[in-house]
């Protein structure tokens, strides 16, 4: 989890991952974002996110992402 709270900093570090769970529906992260996000994660956590998982409710939290990052490992 600490690998993602750095990755998430990297991109937006005025946010409190630790609380938020509106990263999506509030708009704080843009599509810019979004793709940064996604490719930051990939390259990290060696995984591929497909189409299908990059739904707001994967990309609302830090919490969220972890169990996606998570599940994404295992398969």
């Amino acid at each position: 989890m600490e690998e993602l709270l750095e990755v998430l900093n990297d991109i937006k570090d005025d946010v409190d991952y630790e609380t938020c769970t509106t990263l999506i529906d509030d708009e704080i992260y843009d599509s810019f974002d979004i793709l940064q996000l996604i490719s930051s994660l990939n390259d990290t956590f060696d995984i591929s996110i497909p189409a299908s998982e990059i739904i707001p409710d994967n990309f609302n939290s830090a919490e969220s992402l972890w169990k996606m990052v998570q599940r994404l490992q295992e398969e």
